[in-house]
């Protein structure tokens, strides 16, 4: 069975961890409990052709080094900001496009889908849809917002980057793989979408 492998980056608290809880187990929780080094979860995808893997790192500062090692094999990456808080949507540019060019880019020379995320759009705003639309053109990465708490977005988010990786063909499925695996990804709105180059 073959893996593909997806992480989860941006600052502590913006829900990286509740995103990965809802779409893999469907449960959410309120007490914020920070992710210590790494964290991972699979789920079997493509008619249990495909194992995901989904990495969840620690967004606090003193753990990045920690985490390095397990950007390597990585298809794709989904990077995740609060709605509600402007210093996390500042620091994906600031910080987390930086560690990947550090930790991931430098080490395998290859490009990979990345999906920006706005979470907690069921919060007040401080970052407007259209500026994450914005930031994710400047990017040239897919787009979308949701809610870990209220599932809005949640599967069609990482289904939109799962579809994005298949496509882009670096698991090298066999012909019926692709062809019965080919998941019923997305049947609703795409209208948070945006082109990326994976």
């Amino acid at each position: 069975m073959k893996t593909l492998k997806l992480l989860l980056l941006g600052d502590s608290g913006v829900g990286k961890s509740s995103l990965l809880l809802r779409f893999v187990e469907d449960t959410f929780t309120d007490e914020h409990q920070a992710t210590i080094g790494v964290d991972y979860k699979f789920k079997p995808i493509l008619d249990n052709t495909v194992k995901l893997m989904v990495w969840d790192t620690a967004g606090q500062e003193r753990f990045r080094t920690l985490t390095s090692s397990y950007y390597r094999g990585a298809h794709g990456v989904i990077l995740v900001y609060d709605v509600g808080s402007l210093d996390s949507f500042n620091d994906i540019e600031a910080v987390w496009l930086k560690e990947l060019d550090r930790n991931l880019f430098d080490i395998e020379k290859k490009e990979v889908c990345i999906l920006l995320i706005g979470n907690k759009i069921d919060t007040e705003r401080q970052v407007s849809r259209e500026e994450g639309r914005q930031l994710a053109r400047k990017l040239n990465c897919l787009f979308m917002e949701c809610s870990a708490k209220t599932r809005d977005g949640v599967e069609e988010a990482f289904q939109l980057l799962i579809e994005k990786v298949v496509q882009s063909g670096v698991l090298e499925l066999d012909d019926d793989a692709d062809k019965k695996g080919r998941a019923k990804l997305i049947d609703g709105d795409r209208k948070n979408e945006t082109k990326c180059a994976c």
